[in-house]
């Protein structure tokens, strides 16, 4: 491949947008960065704070520590990718929780917190040679990105592959309640009025439904060197 582009991901929750990203930038030695975590460490702080629970959400006080939030990647050469540090702590397992789930999409609606986390996403990818993967990535982020991709599946495929990937990890959770989150996620984060998620109109669309990952991987990997 001739020149180094920015690959813009983005799709609905639980599609595997970080699994083909982290594919991706280790064949082509890119920077990966998955927006998320960044979004999900925001929501922790929230939490660990009181500023977000079930029964009520803060936004002021959040916002006005805004300042106060350092977000880091840090490559940890052992697992093979660069995990989420809030404030000099690894947060990378407890991000990954559902209890950070059911919080992460009304956090992500905050329109201090995106443009606070948007910007450190440009800054990051300046230089190309990036895979970035969220909401707002190919529509906001990167508007000139070299390859978009929206990702696609349907919400119990979806929350199917979430369920398992929780309970892998020892959390107690129910398919019920994974399937609920998962819808809920989907309609905050299509109808939140601050970068909604839409497909952008030169993003080619992946329904990975009845993909594997590796030829999902392989597909996509084809679609590079054609932009490349």
């Amino acid at each position: 491949m001739d020149k180094k582009i920015t690959i813009a991901i983005d799709g609905f929750s639980s599609t595997g947008k970080s699994t083909l990203a982290k594919q991706l930038a280790k064949e082509l030695g890119y920077i990966y960065v998955d927006t998320g975590a960044m979004y999900r460490a925001v929501a922790l702080y929230a939490m660990q704070h009181d500023f977000i629970s079930e029964t009520h959400f803060d936004k002021e006080s959040l916002v006005a520590k805004l300042p106060k939030v350092t977000l880091q990647f840090l490559f940890n050469p052992e697992l093979g990718f660069a995990e989420m540090y809030l404030n000099e702590v690894n947060v990378e397992t407890e991000i990954r929780t559902l209890a950070v789930s059911n919080f992460v999409s009304k956090v992500a609606e905050v329109s201090e917190v995106r443009s606070k986390l948007v910007e450190q996403q440009q800054h990051m990818g300046e230089n190309k040679g990036i895979v970035m993967d969220g909401r707002d990535i190919g529509t906001v982020v990167f508007k000139d990105a070299e390859l978009k991709l929206f990702m696609t599946a349907s919400s119990e495929t979806r929350a199917k592959r979430r369920y398992q990937e929780l309970i892998e990890k020892g959390q107690e959770v129910t398919y019920e309640d994974v399937l609920k989150n998962v819808e809920e996620r989907d309609y905050i984060d299509t109808h939140r009025e601050d970068s909604p998620l839409v497909k952008a109109s030169d993003a080619i669309e992946i329904d990975n439904s009845q993909l594997s990952i590796s030829e999902q991987f392989q597909k996509v990997l084809e679609l590079v060197k054609s932009v490349s």
